[in-house]
């Protein structure tokens, strides 16, 4: 892959490290991309990350990209937080807290805590 898509790569990775799908279900990140139950609860910010990764690899096969580039080189700057997430160094409460909680399912828990009489 071309260094031009590294850093959103890297970025959807720790998105998706951080995601309740993962972190809580514990599901695969792979499954959380491809079934279609866990992909419509995963984090707006991670789909949004994978839409953009998706852009930018269509972009390095485009051929109106070619003189002007696909867009900026990857500045690592993701290189040490995907290292420790993948290594299993980090604080999973912390990940939780920094990442926090998906819109959909709050408004799914007020749904049920609604229709369950607000217990």
């Amino acid at each position: 892959m071309g260094s031009s898509c590294k850093d959103i790569r890297t970025n959807v990775a720790i998105c998706l490290q951080r995601s309740p799908c993962v972190m809580v279900q514990r599901n695969t990140p792979k499954d959380c991309l491809t079934k279609p139950e866990l992909v419509k609860d995963m984090p707006e910010e991670c789909v949004l990350l994978m839409n953009s990764f998706l852009a930018c690899r269509r972009g390095m096969v485009d051929m109106t990209k070619r003189f002007r580039g696909n867009a900026p080189l990857s500045t690592g700057q993701f290189d040490e937080k995907y290292e420790k997430m993948s290594t299993g160094h980090f604080q999973p409460d912390e990940e939780l807290i920094t990442s926090g909680p998906a819109p959909q399912q709050d408004e799914k828990q007020k749904e049920l805590a609604r229709l369950s009489g607000g217990r």
